[in-house]
């Protein structure tokens, strides 16, 4: 590999040796004008894992309520209670919801005032008995949390019942940026703070709850909390060892404007490189085609990402804000988004276990 930007040649040596990077490589990584260099790096450390594979997942998005508590001043998704818009799905209007075909559910939603934990408790229980094949992934950490700041539901309580129930394994969401400074600034003081998120997925793992992790990026945070987030993950993942992804996630501006637009698909491509360097312990990174578009995303795929998550039928949180990707895809356009890359379509569970490789 040769570089533009030679301090990338240091960069390059050290994972070659399977040096970790250090918090100023990662700063280096978001600075560099070499964008291609960086890519070209990123995606022979992908490569080495992964080869020319790519994973998708044929899914269902389930959001139960977006009634909630919180005022988050990034969202464009919650409502309080009886307000425009507001929504409330019955355990009966969610099984409905998986058609056949559906391996995996991912069930994310508000923090409801109302709604007891046994009923999200039902509501795995009804999924698992009415659809034994299909593999649950529910409930953010900030949704854990609340749980216990809203019924004393202990986390380690909560999710040894939701195992119990059908639950496999958990989504990323909620983590935002690992930042005081932003928690503050954006009001989402409220849910969980970085150590109860990262103890949270810490409880999961030891339970044998495998996990996500995310990063929403691309708003009011820095270059250095961007990285220091990563890290953050990083370290988490040598303490508990659970998680699976890291999907970072392009903020969209919505109704909410924190800036007046999305940032360029040069950023996400050079974020998506930079967390396969930084997160050298995290088997999967994701180019998340619902919020960066097919094109991006695709390309992305020679940045480093070997994931594109999968159908993903009628998500709400990133198309209430304004995405303009398509509501969900068919199995076919994920096969043409990912051999548009060049690369190898692997379909997965949501355990990455391999289902079919497209050859």
């Amino acid at each position: 590999m040769r570089f533009v930007d030679q301090r990338l040649t240091a960069i390059r040596d050290k994972v070659s040796a399977s040096e970790r990077l250090s918090r100023d490589d990662g700063l280096l990584l978001f600075d560099t004008p070499d964008l291609l260099g960086l890519g070209q790096l990123a995606d022979h450390v992908k490569a080495r894992q992964h080869g020319d594979r790519v994973h998708f997942v044929i899914n269902r998005y389930i959001n139960p309520t977006n009634v909630c508590v919180l005022s988050c001043r990034f969202c464009d998704f919650a409502r309080k209670p009886g307000g425009p818009g507001a929504f409330e799905h019955s355990i009966e209007d969610v099984l409905g919801m998986i058609r056949d075909g559906v391996r995996e559910v991912h069930i994310v939603g508000g923090h409801h005032p109302d709604w007891p934990f046994e009923y999200y408790e039902r509501m795995i229980q009804a999924i698992h008995a009415a659809r034994p094949g299909v593999q649950i992934k529910a409930f953010t950490a900030a949704e854990i949390d609340y749980f216990w700041r809203r019924w004393k539901i202990e986390p380690a309580d909560a999710l040894t019942r939701l195992r119990a129930a059908g639950l496999e394994t958990m989504p990323g969401g909620g983590a935002e940026i690992f930042s005081a400074r932003l928690a503050r600034a954006l009001k989402y003081t409220g849910k969980a703070d970085a150590e109860r998120w990262c103890q949270i997925h810490g409880i999961a793992h030891g339970l044998g709850i495998k996990t996500n992790a995310t990063m929403l990026y691309g708003h009011i945070e820095t270059v250095a909390e961007r990285v220091d987030h990563l890290l953050r993950l990083r370290a988490q993942q040598d303490l508990s060892g659970g998680f699976l992804t890291f999907i970072p996630l392009v903020y969209q501006p919505g109704t909410t404007r924190l800036v007046p637009r999305q940032t360029p698909p040069t950023d996400a491509l050079r974020t998506i490189a930079a967390s396969r360097l930084l997160l050298d312990n995290f088997a999967h990174v994701e180019a998340y085609w619902v919020m960066l578009g097919e094109q991006t995303a695709s390309i992305g795929l020679h940045f480093g990402a070997d994931d594109v998550n999968g159908t993903l039928e009628d998500e709400k949180i990133a198309h209430m804000a304004g995405a303009a990707s398509p509501a969900g895809l068919a199995r076919e356009q994920l096969l043409r988004m990912i051999r548009d890359a060049g690369k190898v379509p692997v379909e997965r569970d949501a355990l990455y276990n391999v289902v079919q490789v497209w050859g």
